[in-house]
C-alpha cells in the first residue's frame, strides 16, 4: 500500500461520559417517502458547432429524423443531413416525495455521443420517464454549462471543467403523480440511515415516554413503528411533533477506516488493543547508475559501447521498539506511535499487524 508524501491522519477522540442528543429526522426516513429517479432520450440544438459528428454517431442522425417526421418533414432514406449544431444527450432528474402535477425540477442533460460541448444549447422537450416505463415529467429548457471548451486551428485545445454536462433549473414540469404509502395504514414506519439495535430500542422507548407504553416498537436494528392517527391532517401534525424529539442514540462500533487512495485513516471511539509488542523500522533502497563511455581506438573499425555500473545502498532506520498492555486506549495508541516518529503510513502498517496476529480490536475497513 502506497501513500503520498502529504497524508492526513485524522482521529476521531470521544468519551464514554458524553452525553449528546440528536433529533429523530436527522436520523431516520419515512418508509414510502422518497424520491424516485427519472431518465429520457432527447436532442440539444443551437451548438456553435460543438455537436455530434453525425457520420460517427448514427444515432443522432435518427433522432433528428424521427423528430422531423413528427412535424411533416420526410427525408430521403438515403440522405444523411451532416449537422454539427444538434447533440444526442440523456437527461435525468430525481422526482421528490409528494411532488405534483405542474410543480419544476431540475435535470441535468449529458452528451451520449462525441459533442465537445453543450455551451449554447438548448434542450428539445424530451419524456421522462421512471423505472415503470410510465411517463412522469417533462423537459425543455436552456441548458446552463459550467465548463469551457476551446480548440485552436492547429489542433490545441484547452478544457475547463467538463462541457459535455449541463443543468436546466426548473426545466422539467412534472406530469404524473406516484402514490405515497404515507396516509395509509396505522402505523408510520421509521428507517435508521444506521442499522443500530440500541439505536433502535431507545428511540422507540422515547417515544414511548412521551406518547405512553406500546406506542412504538423496534422491529429490527432499523425499522421502528410508531401507531399515527389515520386522519392525515392530525397524521401530519403527529410526524412534525416526533420528527423533532431529541434522544442519545447508540454509540457506533469500533471502527479503523483507512483511505487507500488518500492516505487518510480514521480511528473512531473504543478502539482498544490487547497486550503487544511492536518493533516498526524502515529500509531505504538508493540505486545510483553510472554510465561509462568506451571510444574505440583511431581507424580501429570499432563501436562506441556504454558499460552501466549500479551501485546499491542500504541504509536501516534505528526506530525503537515500545509495548501495548492490555486494553490500551486510543490516546495511548497515538501517544506511542508518536514517540517513535512514525509517519501515518506506519501506523496503517502497525494497525494491519496487530490486526493479524488479533491484538486489535475494532473493525479494520481499508477502501
Amino acid at each position: 500500500m502506497k501513500f503520498s508524501k502529504t497524508i492526513i491522519l485524522l482521529f476521531l477522540i470521544g468519551f464514554m461520559g458524553n452525553v449528546w442528543a440528536e433529533r429523530i429526522k436527522d436520523i431516520t426516513s419515512i418508509k414510502g417517502v422518497r424520491s424516485n429517479q427519472l431518465v429520457g432520450y432527447g436532442l440539444v440544438v443551437g451548438l456553435d458547432g460543438s455537436g455530434d459528428q453525425t457520420s460517427q454517431t448514427p444515432f443522432t442522425v435518427q433522432s433528428l429524423k424521427s423528430m422531423l417526421s413528427q412535424y411533416g418533414i420526410t427525408l430521403p432514406p438515403d440522405i444523411n443531413p451532416q449537422v454539427k449544431n444538434i447533440a444526442a444527450v440523456t437527461v435525468h432528474a430525481d422526482l421528490p416525495p409528494f411532488a405534483k402535477i405542474g410543480q419544476t425540477i431540475d435535470v441535468t442533460v449529458s452528451s451520449l455521443g462525441n459533442a465537445k460541448s453543450l455551451r449554447g444549447g438548448s434542450l428539445i422537450m424530451t419524456p421522462l420517464k421512471g423505472a415503470d416505463g410510465n411517463i412522469y415529467a417533462l423537459a425543455q429548457g436552456n441548458l446552463i454549462v459550467g465548463g469551457l471548451g476551446i480548440e485552436g486551428a492547429d489542433g490545441s485545445s484547452i478544457t475547463i471543467n467538463v462541457p459535455s454536462v449541463g443543468r436546466i433549473p426548473g426545466g422539467g414540469s412534472i406530469e404524473r403523480e406516484i402514490a405515497n404509502p404515507f396516509a395509509s395504514g396505522d402505523k408510520v414506519i421509521l428507517n435508521l440511515k444506521r442499522a443500530d439495535f440500541t439505536t433502535a430500542k431507545r428511540l422507540a422507548d422515547t417515544i414511548n415516554q412521551i406518547l405512553g407504553p406500546n406506542n412504538a416498537r423496534a422491529k429490527d436494528s432499523v425499522t421502528v413503528a410508531i401507531n399515527a392517527p389515520k386522519d392525515i391532517s392530525q397524521r401530519v401534525g403527529f410526524m412534525s411533533f416526533i420528527e423533532n424529539l431529541e434522544f442519545q442514540p447508540g454509540e457506533a462500533a469500533a471502527k479503523v477506516i483507512i483511505n487507500s487512495r488518500s492516505g487518510t485513516v480514521v480511528i473512531g471511539n473504543h478502539v482498544k488493543v490487547y497486550s503487544a509488542a511492536v518493533s516498526h523500522g524502515n529500509l531505504t533502497v538508493t540505486i545510483t547508475n553510472t554510465v561509462d563511455v568506451e571510444q574505440p581506438g583511431p581507424f580501429s573499425g570499432g563501436t562506441t559501447t556504454e558499460n552501466v555500473q549500479s551501485d546499491i545502498e542500504v541504509t536501516a532506520e534505528d526506530n525503537r521498539m515500545f509495548r501495548f498492555p492490555r486494553g490500551v486506549t486510543l490516546s495511548e495508541i497515538v501517544r506511542a506511535v508518536n514517540q517513535v516518529g512514525a509517519s501515518p503510513g506506519d501506523l496503517v502498517a502497525i494497525l494491519e499487524s496487530l490486526k493479524q496476529v488479533g491484538a486489535l480490536s475494532a473493525e479494520l475497513i481499508v477502501i
